[in-house]
């Protein structure tokens, strides 16, 4: 009869603010998405707990806690999906194994890129180059590059995948041309890899629109599409203006001009 009774109440309070269930260690079990199947004491209203003023105080015995509610079957059933091993992500969900590999593959791509530019910065960079701007050109590029990687990184992490990083392919080291000139040869170089990372970042929201993934989609768009536009129609204009410039003297003057950041990247 005592148990029925307190169910009733329970039922009737289930949509006021003021009802609380606690356990005997002070575990508050905030109704209406519990019910205490083993009740030893109950206090009523006021009561000298110290709890709040006007609230309806329930101890419940560490038996059996049932979850219930109007989400009893969702909740239910995400604790079925909840993995039970140690090294399985508590934090996946509708995260599909396509995103997570393209994901990888992304960022696989930009350590790649960032490793060219690291190369191209090198080379600009030696005492018989000297040609400083374009140094400090494409090491902004390496290192904003590595940073996109590694944004992705923690998306991954984020979202319970794991990250897969491959080996890295030797690059170039020697970027002179006999008819474009190093200057004009290397930014083209870097105009087709940021062509190819366009790419691969529009395939990689593709892969999320493909999946249901609206959160995914989203965080492409919103960190690096916008981004990556702006620096292809960057770096468009940098190759139009090194082949008018030619071979000769200009290179130099262009070169002051990344040096002293008056030509400058869209971050």
């Amino acid at each position: 009869m005592v148990w029925k009774g307190v169910k009733m109440i329970l039922k009737m309070c289930s949509g006021a603010s003021a009802l609380s269930v606690w356990t005997p260690h002070g575990e508050n079990l905030s109704a209406p998405f519990f019910r205490c199947c083993s009740l030893k004491i109950t206090s009523s209203v006021n009561s000298s707990s110290g709890r709040r003023s006007g609230a309806l105080v329930v101890y419940a015995s560490n038996e059996d806690i049932n979850v219930v509610g109007p989400f009893a079957d969702e909740v239910k059933k995400e604790l079925d999906l909840v993995p039970s091993v140690p090294d399985r992500s508590l934090a996946r969900q509708r995260f599909s194994q396509e995103c997570k590999l393209a994901l990888n593959d992304q960022i696989n791509l930009d350590y790649s890129v960032s490793y060219m530019y690291d190369a191209l910065y090198a080379y600009f960079d030696r005492d018989y180059i000297g040609l400083e701007g374009f140094a400090k050109f494409f090491n902004d590029l390496s290192l904003e590059t590595r940073q996109q990687a590694k944004k992705l990184i923690q998306y991954q992490n984020k979202r319970g995948g794991r990250v897969e990083l491959h080996r890295i392919v030797m690059p170039l080291t020697d970027f002179h041309h006999p008819d474009k000139g190093d200057g004009l040869y290397a930014m083209e170089i870097a105009l087709s890899m940021e062509r190819i990372t366009n790419d691969r970042l529009l395939d990689l929201h593709k892969v999320a629109s493909k999946n249901n993934d609206p959160q995914m989609a989203d965080f492409i768009e919103g960190d690096f599409l916008t981004r990556q536009v702006d620096i292809v129609k960057k770096i468009s204009e940098y190759v139009a203006q090194l082949r008018r410039i030619g071979k000769g003297h200009g290179v130099w003057h262009f070169d002051q001009m990344l040096l002293q950041d008056e030509v400058v990247v869209v971050a």
